[in-house]
């Protein structure tokens, strides 16, 4: 890249400066060679951060530890804790879990003296616990969340927030009602990758905002909710009657509990698991409170396996006109056989340019139209080439190459960049200090709910009217 092309093109400033490289997205081009250069990704303001990805080495007095228990001790609770545990002053103190098998193995990582129990009221009781994390299935979410805030207990929830829209308003009053802090567990709200895309787009470099749309495919079995069943699973090792205790009275069936999300009883689709991470992302970036019309199709295209979710979910959102962004139409998708090996990614198109957003951080790419018509001259001779070139750029010097600004810009995520451990520094800053939260009850449910009314809209083969304001179906 030319030094004058540098100059006038440079990105957007750096401001409030992070203290380690791993703060730091990495800007190349499609123009640009050699060694890239590096960007600070801005600070929010309103929300007190630490270093993003890494382990904060700093001390914490006996009086500011903060000791957390797992509600829900599967794949997603012991990914939570383990990241938890990152944060300098938090100790695991319990497990609780209606399969005996995951009790023995949380006292197998965090120690034999861990105190484990099936039944989560007896964590709740415990003074000694500040905080628990709920990575339950989704139809005990509620009823976990708002007893332990009336325990007075901080809760890092996993989403989606609520199994039922009505819920939520639940979770809200319960939060406003005892001032405890939660936190709903979509963690691309407190990733640089989402911020830096929200930096983009504020500064105006995709113009007016005309459309969205985002899709997370998987082409395996675990991806599709397969999830491994262990050969000791009977009515001895599972307290099934706790499980299906808020749901349909079934007789014991092993794979209704390991595979749950698969059923409607127990869990809430392909809107629920993924469909929340694209809104809470996507609202994020433009300022969003959700859409107003809604409609999503699909169907059990591959995994007949005795799933009542379909496998394969399209959804289509009407936005209106606010402050923060022009009127536009949103497009999810999610496939559960996708022949390309899957992947996930945001994708914001305006009237200049359009931003793109995956794990591997934020493409800009600038397409304006421009004022000049361009030209094909190839097949006149070369003095007329010339002379036409000269009397082009004299025309329209901003056409001149060491001029245009480079096509495509990319701001490359961090290496082991890690988006859940920026969400907990938050968590249990908010804890400490009552610091604001990226994403409380009410954002958790202004993504949850539209992910939730494009089951209604499957289901029910109908386009549902959804108000962001009140939060709830028209």
């Amino acid at each position: 890249m030319k030094k004058e092309e540098k100059k006038q093109y440079s990105e957007l400033p750096v401001k409030n400066s992070r203290r380690s490289f791993l703060k730091k997205l990495t800007l190349t081009t499609a123009v640009a060679a050699g060694a890239p250069t590096v960007l600070l990704s801005s600070n929010r303001k309103r929300i007190s951060r630490e270093v993003h990805g890494i382990r904060i080495k700093k001390k914490i007095s006996a009086n500011d530890k903060i000791r957390i228990a797992l509600i829900g001790a599967g794949w997603m609770g012991m990914e939570d804790i383990h990241t938890a545990l990152l944060v300098e002053g938090v100790e695991m103190a319990a497990a609780c879990d209606l399969y005996d098998g995951r009790l023995t193995r949380s006292k197998e990582i965090f120690g034999k003296d861990t105190f484990t129990t099936r039944d989560y009221k007896e964590i709740l009781d415990r003074k000694d616990i500040d905080a628990v994390v709920i990575a339950t299935p989704d139809h005990y979410h509620s009823i976990i969340a708002v007893e332990a805030l009336k325990k007075g207990k901080a809760v890092y929830l996993e989403k989606p927030m609520v199994q039922k829209i009505e819920q939520g308003h639940e979770i809200i009053k319960a939060e406003k009602s005892t001032k405890k802090t939660i936190i709903v567990g979509s963690q691309r709200v407190s990733s640089i990758i989402y911020e830096k895309a929200k930096e983009l787009y504020e500064a105006g470099k995709i113009g007016d905002l005309n459309f969205v749309e985002g899709y997370w495919d998987r082409l395996s079995a675990l991806g599709a909710w397969q999830y491994s069943i262990p050969p000791d699973a009977s009515e001895k090792t599972i307290d099934w009657d706790r499980y299906i205790a808020p749901t349909t009275k079934r007789p014991f069936d092993p794979i209704r509990f390991f595979r749950w999300r698969n059923y409607q009883d127990y869990g809430t689709g392909v809107a629920g698991d993924l469909f929340v991470h694209l809104f809470s992302g996507l609202h994020l970036i433009i300022s969003s409170i959700g859409p107003r019309r809604i409609f999503s199709t699909g169907g059990l295209r591959y995994w007949k396996d005795g799933r009542d979710v379909p496998d394969m979910f399209v959804g289509v959102y009407d936005y209106a006109k606010t402050s923060t962004h022009t009127a536009f139409n949103l497009v999810l998708r999610v496939n559960f056989a996708d022949g390309s090996g899957g992947g996930s990614n945001i994708r914001l198109v305006g009237s200049e340019g359009e931003i793109k957003v995956s794990g591997e951080g934020v493409i800009l790419r600038k397409s304006k139209m421009k004022k000049a018509p361009g030209y094909m001259i190839d097949t006149f001779a070369e003095a007329t080439q010339k002379k036409f070139l000269e009397e082009y750029y004299e025309r329209y010097p901003e056409e001149r190459p060491f001029m245009r600004p480079p096509k495509e810009i990319l701001y490359k995520t961090p290496k082991d960049y890690n988006d859940r451990y920026d969400h907990f520094v938050n968590f249990f800053d908010s804890v400490r200090t009552g610091n604001p939260i990226i994403e409380n009850s009410t954002y958790g449910l202004r993504a949850a709910g539209p992910a939730l009314a494009s089951n209604l809209s499957y289901f029910g083969k109908k386009i549902i009217k959804w108000d962001p304001e009140k939060m709830q179906v028209v």
